[in-house]
């Protein structure tokens, strides 16, 4: 963490959350959600929203949520991590690390391509 000098460091810093907390709080058309229960938690899920966050801000997307939720009740799937776009119906995806994150954002949320391999089948 940078060491704040002044009273300008301190409103840059802030500046910079602010735009980061707005990622999460900005209505759009794509919502990602991160399972993060104390399960979740446990298995990576905080390093799995910040490779999201990340990827977002590097790549300026606009127009996409990111939250989080509490536990899914899939705890041996954790971090789950699921993607709505538009009217089309929730995809769930298991086992999410950070560079499966990475590329679930590229592929599914980007290109609208469904990373199958890491897909959760729900039963109805």
């Amino acid at each position: 963490m940078n060491t704040i000098k002044s009273l300008d460091d301190l409103k840059k810093i802030r500046e910079e959350a602010l735009a980061k907390r707005k990622v999460t709080e900005t209505s759009g058309a794509t919502q990602v959600i991160v399972g993060m229960g104390t399960c979740g938690i446990a298995a990576g899920a905080r390093e799995t929203m910040k490779a999201i966050l990340e990827y977002i801000e590097a790549k300026n997307l606009p127009n996409i949520v990111v939250t989080q939720t509490g536990c899914i009740g899939l705890c041996e799937q954790e971090p789950i991590l699921q993607v709505v776009i538009s009217e089309k119906e929730k995809v769930t995806y298991g086992k999410v690390s950070p560079e499966v994150a990475k590329t679930i954002m590229e592929n599914h949320v980007e290109k609208g391509e469904v990373v199958e391999a890491h897909v959760i089948p729900l039963q109805g």
